[in-house]
């Protein structure tokens, strides 16, 4: 667990990128933009969405995301070995990573531009897909990693390994291995715990498994996790973030581990995780106890 305060200066350098379909997305983005580059210290590099941006060593000091979580996925994920810290603004629906609405990115501006917010380092992590050919494919990711039955209709077989002890045989519909800021997603809506954010932890969830002591395993995010399988049947899919398919063939290797880069999230000092999930959760209950004595 990181936190990170920025170093103080008299301009912010920002970069801009946004989703680039939904109702009002446009006048949204161009609201911001024209509201951004009428403040005073603020050097802005406007990008279309975030498969078109290409910063690579470009000195900036946060790109404002405009959009959900899966555009900020997307976005990390094209940023590769160059990660910056990201400001989510949310145009989607949940957004946990995206939880600044538009008007209070504009209310808040003070803060960013007097650097009165924090930099806090989430773990990412690494997927090599190993094909029985020989061949290998190697993704970044920030969710998880999902291996799902899909089309093919059947109940996979997936033996797990972990730094190369065998562990487990899964019979399932498929399985998840996800970063603590994946257990909000995909995760949470097989049966898996919600984790802090900012733990250094993987968590694997079997979905709907046929074997009722198969239950979500919490381990380091220093281990190499390894799924294979006697067979993948045609339809199973290895996933990466809910937007990278890749089919999956007999003799297939899956292996997971922790990238060597860290998604870099702006909070703002008055930001509470746990009113976040309040509030995106719809959680109710109280939070004191009454005497009953």
């Amino acid at each position: 667990m990181m936190f990170r305060m920025p170093p103080i200066k008299t301009q912010i350098r920002l970069a801009i990128t946004s989703r680039s379909d939904g109702d009002g997305v446009e006048a949204v983005r161009a609201s911001i933009i024209d509201f951004l580059q009428m403040q005073p210290g603020v050097k802005l590099s406007v990008f279309g969405s975030p498969d078109e941006m290409n910063l690579g060593r470009q000195q900036t000091d946060m790109v404002v995301v405009l959009g959900g979580d899966g555009t900020i996925l997307r976005t990390c994920r094209k940023l590769g070995s160059h990660q910056r810290p990201l400001l989510g603004v949310n145009m989607g629906r949940l957004g946990f990573l995206a939880d600044l609405s538009p008007n209070e990115f504009r209310d808040k501006f003070p803060l960013i531009l007097s650097r009165n917010y924090q930099v806090v380092d989430h773990l990412m992590f690494e997927c090599r897909l190993r094909r029985s050919d020989g061949s290998q494919q190697k993704y970044l990711g920030l969710n998880e990693v999902s291996v799902q039955a899909g089309a093919a209709l059947r109940i996979l077989h997936l033996d797990l390994a972990i730094n190369g002890e065998p562990v487990t045989t899964y019979r399932c519909d498929g399985l998840i291995i996800s970063t603590p800021v994946g257990s909000t997603a995909h995760s949470l809506g097989a049966g898996g715990p919600i984790l802090r954010q900012n733990l250094q932890a993987f968590v694997i969830t079997p979905i709907c498994p046929h074997t009722l002591t198969n239950r979500p395993l919490v381990d380091r995010a220093d281990c190499l996790y390894s799924l294979t399988s006697p067979e993948f049947p045609p339809g199973a899919t290895l996933v990466i973030d809910g937007q990278v398919k890749e089919p999956l063939r007999e003799g297939d290797r899956i292996e997971v581990r922790r990238a060597a880069v860290s998604f870099q999230l702006v909070r703002l000092l008055d930001h509470s995780y746990y009113a976040t999930l309040h509030r995106k959760l719809g959680w109710g209950g109280q939070t004191q106890f009454e005497n009953r004595e």
